[in-house]
């Protein structure tokens, strides 16, 4: 697993890394309908953020962990319970074979770990993996696969044209296992009943 290299843009005004990315209702992309996206890092160079609401179909951490070599089967069935609270989620359309650890501060890998806010860490080498594996990663992580990128300039141009509301992330939302709760609460954070939103609201 190998992060992506975009700065981060966090000491720079404008900058969003740190925040929730909202679908808007009218999102004409299937791949973000009703997505919900950490944005890991954003500066002039462009974005990367892993959507946290959309879990992987048929594939759980047991699984992975067991087609990454990492546990044999038969482990897979006495994982320790910190491990088998971990999602594994659909993160974006880029690289969907690499995977994305968000997680909480509590654990961090020397020149792995990058922390993103004061609640908020990515780690993305396989090492976190077999922590998790023994019981001794994080207390709270999400698994994703892939990642949703853009190129310079690309998501500014997305929001001014109404795709995207913005909003601080609250960590409790991110490692929440209720994904299919998240769009309405992420919605409700920046103050917005989805069921009044149109199209031409204006963003946060």
């Amino acid at each position: 697993m190998r992060i992506p290299r975009v700065t981060l843009g966090s000491d720079t005004k404008g900058y969003l890394d740190g925040q929730l990315l909202v679908a808007m209702p009218t999102m004409e992309d299937e791949r973000f309908s009703r997505a919900v996206i950490y944005l890991c890092a954003h500066s002039d160079e462009g974005a990367m953020g892993i959507i946290v609401n959309k879990p992987a179909a048929d594939l759980n951490l047991p699984d992975l962990l067991v087609q990454l070599d990492i546990i044999g089967a038969e482990t897979a069935i006495r994982l320790p319970q910190r491990a088998e609270r971990v999602k594994v989620l659909r993160g974006g359309p880029v690289d969907t074979g690499r995977g994305f650890v968000l997680h909480t501060p509590d654990f961090f890998i020397d020149n792995s770990t990058l922390p993103i806010d004061d609640g908020v860490c990515l780690t993305a080498t396989v090492d976190i993996l077999k922590a998790i594996a023994r019981g001794e990663g994080p207390e709270s992580a999400i698994l994703a696969l892939g990642y949703a990128g853009w190129g310079a300039g690309q998501l500014e141009s997305e929001i001014q044209s109404n795709g995207w509301l913005h909003c601080p992330a609250e960590p409790s939302l991110i490692f929440d296992a209720a994904a299919d709760t998240k769009y309405d609460r992420a919605m409700r954070l920046i103050g917005i009943d989805p069921i009044m939103l149109s199209g031409q609201t204006g963003h946060a």
